[in-house]
């Protein structure tokens, strides 16, 4: 680690690179897999195999693609032969176990069907249920189900027409609390959160964020502004910052001396043609970047942004209730100050068993955003039972139930973790990210790999998520574990 002098622990992660003779043997596979799907779009075009994927009617034969070419042959020629990896339907509480409807297709993945079987206790390694509060019975579940009954299931309206309700408000400042900053607002969708701040000439960041299963927002970083992004943030920081109308820069994943450049040369040269200074300069990370399993050197980039006098927005997705002594994500993990972040981002629906996001920081940028933000604006607001499994989980981590039940999964999270590492890299497997991430990358690196590894291990009784290109380089695929503090020590040596 450069700049040690910076961290109060220890940082260690490993990305070991692709085998020479693995990386060849990838290339060839995706190319026989190229040509073979270029044979059988000829014996499609001829009628010889019959065409299942969309084209474009007869009488549309002069038009312009509706379809992208190349996206097509993907999904219909390499994607279409380990589809059924996906998607798979579950009919249970997402535990440390669950139960998946089968199905089988008779027509190479292209369309299935239910068999009417449900296969029972499946190890659950793909939920973000890291302290193990999705669950349908226990405190949690008692509260809501009373709060649902008291506020019924949802309010119909926006917060700021008749949607505000007193558990909104208990929720936000247990939120601010919770992080150690001045005031938090909490999102219906956590693919949607979003920020923004007021510059002495008006607004000038309305910008993103994000969690799975959700809907982005709508950004709004007007032009004069600097986006300095890790180049593996997620799909919707990304997508917010292009529809932000702010100039983008990547800098290299973690690398400290790729972000230092940039910023220097964004503060020596200023505004492209006009060279005019940057009017706010964003540096964008995550906590835990859930496909790589790697935690933000956080401490450097905290001194990057006090040396060059820009913003940070820091987005904790996978890494709030995952990291730290009491669950408080990756400020806390590296003994850092709130308030040496500008944006703070979360969401509830991985570590707290609930759906939605927040933001947090100062109270002018918080009270900044229940006026101005799309989503405060128009978004239906949290359900109240959702708020309230919300509120209950939090207060279990934080130890206000009168119990230590949540420090405890916090404990557990983090053991199972360093154990499941240990003993994959003791057999032999090549593992991805820092050593206390809960999310644990373990590269399979050729296609064919990637669905017969998904298959095998459901066979076993083993639900896993398996990634390939173009979610990942085209060398780089792999199976991706998510632990959780409800999953025991027999059933990660099972794994």
């Amino acid at each position: 680690v450069h700049n040690g002098g910076l961290y109060k622990r220890p940082f260690n992660e490993a990305f070991e690179e692709t085998p020479m003779l693995v990386a060849v043997l990838t290339y060839v596979g995706y190319g026989v897999l190229t040509l073979f799907g270029y044979l059988r779009d000829f014996m499609r075009q001829w009628k010889i195999e019959k065409c299942q994927n969309a084209t474009e009617r007869e009488e549309q034969k002069d038009f312009v693609p509706l379809y992208q070419d190349f996206e097509n042959f993907y999904n219909r020629n390499l994607y279409m032969r380990i589809r059924d990896s996906w998607n798979r339907p579950i009919c249970s509480v997402p535990g440390a176990k669950v139960d998946m409807m089968e199905r089988v297709s008779h027509d190479y993945n292209w369309t299935f069907t239910y068999t009417g079987r449900v296969i029972k206790d499946i190890i659950n390694m793909g939920s973000y249920n890291y302290l193990g509060f999705a669950q349908k019975s226990g405190t949690c579940q008692k509260a809501a189900a009373k709060v649902l009954s008291h506020y019924g299931a949802g309010v119909c309206s926006t917060r700021q027409e008749m949607g505000n309700l007193d558990k909104h408000e208990e929720l936000e400042k247990l939120v601010a609390r919770f992080l150690g900053v001045e005031s938090a607002m909490a999102y219906g969708m956590g693919f949607a959160s979003c920020f923004g701040w007021q510059e002495l000439k008006g607004v000038i960041c309305l910008a993103v964020k994000h969690n799975l299963f959700n809907i982005f927002l709508f950004p709004l970083l007007i032009q004069g502004c600097l986006i300095l992004s890790d180049e593996l943030n997620h799909a919707s920081l990304v997508l917010g910052a292009r529809l932000s109308g702010a100039t983008i820069r990547i800098f290299k994943h973690n690398n400290m001396q790729s972000l230092e450049k940039l910023l220097k040369d964004a503060i020596v040269h200023g505004q492209p043609r006009t060279r005019r200074p940057w009017k706010k300069i964003l540096i964008l990370v995550e906590g835990i970047y859930s496909m790589e399993g790697s935690i933000v050197r956080l401490p450097e980039v905290i001194a990057l942004k006090k040396k060059y006098k820009s913003y940070l927005y820091l987005d904790e997705a996978h890494s709030i209730g995952a990291l730290g002594p009491s669950g408080r994500g990756v400020v806390e993990y590296f003994g850092l100050n709130p308030e040496d972040v500008d944006v703070m981002m979360g969401t509830f629906t991985k570590s707290f068993g609930a759906a939605g996001g927040y933001i947090g920081g100062k109270k002018e940028l918080i009270d900044y955003l229940r006026t101005y933000s799309h989503s405060a604006v128009y978004a239906t607001s949290l359900s109240p039972p959702v708020v309230e499994q919300i509120i209950t989980s939090m207060k279990c981590i934080m130890g206000e139930d009168g119990t230590t039940v949540g420090k405890a999964r916090v404990q557990q999270l983090a053991e199972n973790t360093r154990y499941f590492r240990r003993r994959l890299k003791e057999m032999g497997f090549i593992i991805y990210g820092n050593e206390d991430s809960p999310v644990v990358p373990l590269m399979l690196y050729m296609p064919a790999k990637i669905g017969a590894f998904g298959r095998e291990m459901l066979k076993r009784n083993i639900g896993v998520v398996v990634v390939g290109f173009p979610a990942t380089p085209i060398i780089e695929s792999r199976a991706r574990f998510c632990l959780s503090a409800a999953h025991t020590k027999e059933m990660l040596d099972t794994v």
